[in-house]
């Protein structure tokens, strides 16, 4: 099973900016990312007209668009499905997965925190939280980074998930 770390926080608090920088960190050290992003408004990427809406707007469950360097899975979905889920059902040749928006799931956190939103945490250690991202100094009941130190969330995850390579 492919380890899965979420990384959370407030709206605007930098956490796509913080996985962009994890995917550079670590795909620089020779790992393969996945990323699964939860959008809780819903999201269109087949437009009125194009063949994959026909197709869907036809009766077809899942359409696959294909081409030689790119493949979509468009799948209607019956419920807001689990992380791991999600992971079983579409993600392949990965050696972690980086979520972005799941808030309540029981896999391992790292929150992102900006102190200018003046807003409580979302996590603790009870949530399964293993880190901060921290716009300034922060005490905290588990480690701290800067919001920069991409270098170090990723040894880190390194460190607690993925094997040592040979």
């Amino acid at each position: 099973m492919i380890p899965i770390v979420s990384i959370v926080g407030k709206s605007n608090s930098g956490k796509t900016t913080l996985i962009e920088k994890l995917i550079i960190e670590l795909t620089r050290r020779g790992w393969r990312v996945a990323t699964i992003k939860h959008n809780r408004h819903g999201f269109e990427i087949d437009h009125e007209g194009k063949d994959s809406w026909r197709h869907r707007r036809a009766g077809a469950v899942t359409t696959v668009l294909a081409s030689p360097v790119r493949i979509a899975v468009i799948e209607d979905a019956d419920r807001d499905y689990a992380l791991a889920e999600i992971a079983e059902r579409h993600i392949r040749n990965a050696d972690i997965i980086l979520a972005e928006g799941y808030k309540t799931n029981p896999h391992p956190k790292i929150e992102v925190f900006r102190s200018e939103l003046r807003k409580e945490r979302l996590c603790g250690p009870a949530d399964n939280l293993i880190a901060l991202s921290v716009d300034r100094p922060f005490s905290a009941e588990v480690p701290c980074f800067d919001r920069d130190d991409a270098s170090g969330l990723a040894d880190l995850i390194v460190q607690r998930f993925l094997p040592r390579k040979g």
